[in-house]
C-alpha cells in the first residue's frame, strides 16, 4: 500500500492520525480561484484561466453566516480567500455582510490592481470596521528577485505599492511569506525587517503574526505519515490543528451550490469534502493527505490571522 492511499491506516498498517472538530472559530470563504496572476507554485493552481472554483456570491455568503447564527455556533472569524479576492464582482457586499455581522473578517490579497480599484470602497470600509478588518497581503520574499520568481516579472513593483498605499491608510495589515529558498526563519525575518523600515510599512517583523511564513507545499517531496503515535512524538495536539477549528465553503464549476471542506489547503480532494451545510461538516477528519503531514503538523502552519 503507498503512503497516504487508506483514510484509516498508513502505508505501515498503522493508526491514521485524525482531528475532531472542537469548534468552529474560523469559517473560510473561497471566492473564486480566478486571479490576475499565475504562480510559479500555488497550492490551488489560481490563475486567470482557472475557474474550477467559480465566483461565490453574495447571497450564497449570506446563507452561511445566516446558519453560524441560527445554529448558534461559536465563529468569530471569517476568511476570505481566492484566487483573488477582489476580481469577484460582490466582494466588496461580502466584505460588508461579514463585518456588519460583528465577525472579524481577514482577507488574503495581493495588493495588486483588482485590490486598487476598490480603493474607496476600502476606505469608507475601514473607517467604520478598523478594528475588525485585517487585509494579509502575499509578499514571498523581502528581495524583488525571489518575489517575481514566483509570481512574474514585475509583480513586486505593484504589490509593494499596494501595500504601502493600505501601510499609509491606516490598514490593519500583515505579510505571508514563503520558506521555499531555504533560508534561515531568522534571516528571512530580519530581510523583512529591512524591506518595511525601507518602504516606511508598519509592521513588526519579529511578530509571528505580522509577518507569516509558510511551509512550502511540494507534492513531489516525500513526507512522513502522521500516525496516532506521532501527537505525543512530535508534542503536537490535534486541537492545534487547523481543521480542529476551522472550515472553508467553495462553488464548484457547474455545481447547484457550494460545498463545504475541511481545509483551506485541499479544495480539490473530494474525500476532504463535507456536504453544503456548516452544521454536517463537525465530522472527523482523518489526516490522509501530504499537506495534512508537511504543512499543518510538521511545519506548524495555519492559515488564521490570529495566534493560537
Amino acid at each position: 500500500m503507498n503512503k497516504f492511499e487508506n483514510y484509516l491506516t498508513t502505508a505501515n498498517n498503522e493508526s491514521r492520525a485524525y482531528v475532531d472538530l472542537n469548534k468552529l472559530d474560523t469559517l473560510w470563504l473561497n471566492t473564486g480561484t480566478l486571479c490576475n496572476i499565475t504562480c510559479e507554485n500555488c497550492y490551488i493552481e489560481s490563475s486567470p484561466k482557472n475557474d474550477a472554483l467559480v465566483y461565490m456570491t453574495y447571497q450564497e455568503v449570506k446563507t452561511y453566516l445566516d446558519e453560524i447564527r441560527d445554529e448558534e455556533m461559536a465563529t468569530t472569524e471569517i476568511g476570505i480567500t481566492g484566487g483573488e479576492p477582489f476580481m469577484n464582482p460582490d466582494i466588496i457586499p461580502i466584505i460588508e455582510e461579514c463585518l456588519s455581522r460583528g465577525f472579524k473578517l481577514v482577507v488574503l490579497t495581493n495588493a495588486m490592481r483588482p485590490m486598487m480599484r476598490h480603493k474607496d470602497a476600502l476606505i469608507k470600509i475601514n473607517e467604520q470596521y478598523k478594528d475588525q478588518l485585517l487585509l494579509r497581503v502575499s509578499i514571498d520574499h523581502f528581495k524583488r528577485k525571489m518575489h517575481d520568481e514566483e509570481r512574474g516579472f514585475g509583480t513586486w513593483e505593484i504589490a509593494l505599492n499596494g501595500l504601502k498605499w493600505l501601510s499609509d491608510n491606516g490598514f490593519n495589515i500583515n505579510i505571508a511569506g514563503r520558506t521555499r529558498w531555504g533560508e534561515e526563519i531568522e534571516d528571512l525575518r530580519l530581510g523583512y525587517a529591512g524591506l518595511f523600515e525601507t518602504q516606511n510599512i508598519k509592521i513588526n517583523a519579529a511578530d509571528p503574526v505580522e509577518l507569516v511564513l509558510f511551509p512550502e507545499m511540494d507534492e513531489a517531496a516525500s513526507v512522513p505519515e502522521i500516525t496516532t503515535e506521532c501527537w505525543d512524538i512530535l508534542n503536537v495536539k490535534p486541537d492545534e490543528i487547523m481543521c480542529s477549528n476551522s472550515r472553508m465553503v467553495v462553488k464548484r464549476k457547474g455545481a447547484e451550490k457550494p460545498a463545504v471542506i475541511a481545509c483551506t489547503l485541499l479544495p480539490y480532494s473530494e474525500e476532504f469534502e463535507f456536504d453544503s451545510t456548516l452544521k454536517e461538516s463537525s465530522k472527523r477528519v482523518y489526516l490522509n493527505h501530504q499537506y495534512c503531514s508537511k504543512f499543518c503538523v510538521l511545519g506548524g502552519g495555519s492559515c488564521s490571522a490570529t495566534a493560537d
